[in-house]
């Protein structure tokens, strides 16, 4: 009887300051949120692969459901990367820094080049705008930091510091990929 007498106090309490209690059902108190659309990926840094000669040909973009997407093509089966929400974002070899849009930014590096023996097998038309993602719910920009000594570097502006992927693919034929996926929220 005192339990349900102290209750009704707090209930008449909170009922007099405006304030309104939200149900609970029975067996949810300890249940945690569900992830947002069942993605558990975390912001920390996440690294695979090893270094490999085997040149990048393209970089080219795509909106989902539940994240947008970042893929690096290469011309061959062997590559690497590592990829961290950083302050700021560095080209290669000068160290300058890579002014990007949005309120968290992804420092990616791929271990390949964009170049072989012939020269550049990467060449993007527009460096500060490797992509067009105006509109998508995450990305702000994706611009290009350059290749130098085997790595590559590409800094992604994002909209917020939000979970993220990075996992390589075989194919199509002899090539590969390397694949960065940013959630739309937590």
């Amino acid at each position: 009887m005192r339990k349900l007498t102290t209750l009704v106090a707090a209930v008449a309490t909170a009922a007099g300051l405006g304030l309104a209690a939200a149900p609970v059902s029975a067996g949810t108190e300890n249940a945690a949120a569900a992830p947002y659309c069942g993605l558990v990926w975390g912001s920390l840094t996440k690294s695979g692969g090893a270094l490999s000669a085997d040149p990048i040909t393209d970089i080219r973009a795509g909106r989902h459901d539940c994240y947008d997407r970042l893929v690096v093509d290469i011309d061959g089966g062997e590559n690497g990367f590592t990829v961290s929400y950083v302050d700021t974002v560095y080209a290669e070899g000068t160290g300058d820094p890579i002014p990007l849009r949005g309120g968290a930014f992804l420092a990616i590096s791929v271990l390949n080049p964009a170049y072989d023996e012939g020269g550049a097998t990467y060449d993007p038309a527009n460096p500060a705008e490797l992509v067009n993602v105006t509109g998508w719910q995450t990305f702000r920009q994706a611009a290009w930091g350059g290749s130098f000594e085997g790595y590559t570097t590409i800094g992604l502006g994002v909209r917020a510091r939000l979970p993220f992927r990075v996992f390589s693919l075989a194919g199509p034929g002899t090539d590969s990929r390397v694949v960065i996926d940013v959630a739309h929220k937590w």
